[in-house]
């Protein structure tokens, strides 16, 4: 056997040895790859709830999502938290458009309909203007808790009930209406949500 020929085989043999410990790697350590990022989304989307308000795990089995949608908005996902059987509360995961690009929002309504809080998960917003409804710091977004349908959506120069963020109309404006529409959406969809009895 020629040199040539002899260093190939070791280029070869070396090669098949580094891609077998390659996927035999990938394979070991996938279950752990797959379990840190379902941790990280139930920390994203479960942040909007208040501690000890469930005691299942609600990421585990998305809802089926009825075909309308609102009109400013999309409904990507829902999620019911419950404690024992009973519904506590609806995790809505909506995307709308900001000024910069899409801003998608974990939102969190109480069984009742009322508002518990909203967490920003992805936005492309200027940061320092609308970037900050990212930053729980700001707090801005804590001014919705507590709100329903019956309350007034907009911007108080819209003759609304709630605060811009300044600098960042537009991103205040999409914010709002997503909200809205995530209220209006479960207002509608209210038994199917819940798991009420015929809707199971």
């Amino acid at each position: 056997m020629t040199a040539p020929v002899r260093s190939s085989l070791v280029v070869l043999a070396v090669g098949g040895s580094a891609l077998a410990l390659t996927l035999a790697w990938q394979h070991w350590t996938r279950p752990a790859i797959v379990d840190a990022q379902r941790q990280l989304q139930a920390g994203q989307f479960l942040a909007v709830l208040p501690a000890r308000s469930y005691d299942n795990r609600p990421l585990d089995n998305a809802l089926p999502l009825p075909a309308d949608q609102p009109l400013h908005s999309k409904i990507l996902a829902a999620y019911r938290a419950t404690h024992g059987t009973t519904p506590t509360a609806i995790v809505l995961v909506s995307q709308v458009q900001g000024y910069a690009g899409p801003i998608k929002l974990t939102i969190a309504i109480d069984a009742d309909g009322r508002l518990i809080g909203t967490r920003v998960v992805e936005q492309q917003e200027s940061p320092g203007l609308g970037g900050q409804i990212a930053d729980p710091q700001s707090g801005w977004l804590s001014q919705f808790a507590n709100h329903d349908l019956r309350d007034r959506w907009a911007l108080r120069r819209d003759q609304g009930d709630f605060d811009q963020l300044a600098g960042a109309t537009v991103t205040s404006r999409a914010v709002i209406d997503a909200q809205q529409e995530a209220l209006r959406f479960f207002d509608l969809h209210r038994n199917e949500l819940l798991g009420a009895p015929g809707y199971e």
